[in-house]
């Protein structure tokens, strides 16, 4: 197994960024599925009186070029792009200065030339996925634990098969979550966990010995996560095999993989880890790439009962094929990558696009920027 989760200094060039309170001479062009709201453009216009701003009801996701009547001369003006996974060549936007991500993923970006090959800041959307990311999480738990999908069954079958063994549930009290990933989602996580009576153990790639390396300097929705990192009852960190193997070996009943999907992720969870939860039978749930774990070896850890269940909303491959034989195996739960999914999600994207415009027209540096080195 390689080092995961390595991570280097930032490795993102220092920009000089001069204080620009207008925003006069830049060009904001949002490439997003929908409208924004008149009431966040208004506000833009009289934040940034220097702004210019154009937006295009537009989804990258799914369209394979850019809206035709945006010309080439259109792109050399524009210095700040609210976009999906679809860029414009570096020379097409020579001014191009920051780029806005929708998504809280980076990993879609990482070989393109207009990241490798330029000084232009990249800024994720994290930190608008953790409250239904969450939910979702502690729901798909609390489902098997509760043996919902087994009684929806039932249902379907118009069955009614009540249970003689008052203890044949386990519920979430004092039982342990181990968050692989304690960014701004595992931060939600633990605090719902905290909440229905569980410990929480987490890990980090680097140590955090000390309250001010605990904090989180994320986007955080008012209220939430767990801002001064004192939620965990253990902190576990480090870069190599042994380490990650120490945390797995903590007697977790529920491990979350929130980690982002770099080299150095890719098959975090294989045969040898699986081996390492059997002793807990922990039931294993990922939310954050597919390839994070090795599918070929989750199907037999849950075939052969070495875990008690899992849940997935990301799958290698995916999106999963009809016959595959991970549908198959068993106490698992597929969705099909929606656990982000929510109202609000486009609310809390304009809130992280207007913290980095205020931030550039202050000179500071950006929210959510994406290291060089780390990959996210």
């Amino acid at each position: 197994m390689r080092n995961i989760l390595l991570e280097n200094p930032s490795g993102t060039a220092d920009v000089d960024m001069a204080s620009n309170k207008d925003l006069k001479g830049h060009k904001l062009l949002m490439l997003v599925p929908w409208d924004p709201p008149a009431s966040y453009l208004d506000k833009l216009h009289s934040t940034f009186p220097g702004l210019e701003v154009v937006s295009e009801n537009w989804d990258t996701w799914r369209e394979q070029s850019f809206p035709p009547h945006i010309a080439e001369e259109d792109w050399k003006t524009v210095t700040i792009l609210l976009t999906g996974p679809k860029f414009p060549t570096k020379e097409a936007a020579p001014n191009l200065k920051l780029v806005q991500l929708q998504s809280a993923g980076a990993n879609f970006v990482l070989n393109n030339p207009l990241f490798t090959d330029t000084n232009i800041a990249f800024c994720t959307a994290n930190g608008v996925h953790p409250p239904q990311i969450a939910e979702w999480i502690i729901a798909t738990f609390l489902a098997f634990q509760h043996h919902i999908p087994r009684f929806l069954d039932y249902m379907k079958e118009h069955r009614w098969e009540h249970s003689w063994n008052d203890s044949d549930t386990q519920d979430a009290v004092s039982q342990r979550v181990g968050i692989l990933g304690y960014g701004s989602i595992g931060r939600q996580v633990a605090r719902v966990a905290k909440a229905i009576g569980m410990d929480v153990y987490a890990y980090t790639n680097r140590p955090r010995p000390t309250p001010e390396s605990r904090r989180d300097n994320s986007y955080i929705v008012p209220g939430l996560g767990d801002p001064d990192g004192t939620l965990p009852s253990k902190w576990f960190s480090g870069t190599e095999p042994e380490e990650v193997a120490e945390f797995l070996s903590a007697d977790l009943d529920l491990l979350v993989l929130a980690v982002p999907l770099t080299p150095q992720t890719k098959g975090l969870l294989s045969a040898p880890q699986f081996e390492i939860l059997k002793g807990k039978k922990t039931y294993v749930v990922n939310i954050g790439r597919g390839p994070v774990i090795n599918t070929d070896d989750l199907i037999t850890a849950l075939n052969e009962e070495w875990i008690r269940g899992a849940a997935l909303d990301v799958t290698d491959p995916e999106p999963l094929p009809k016959g595959h034989p991970l549908w198959d195996a068993k106490n698992l739960i597929i969705t099909p990558h929606v656990s982000g999914n929510s109202t609000s999600y486009n609310k809390r994207l304009l809130d992280i696009l207007s913290i980095n415009l205020q931030r550039l027209s202050e000179g500071k540096d950006y929210l959510n920027r994406v290291s060089r080195k780390r990959g996210y």
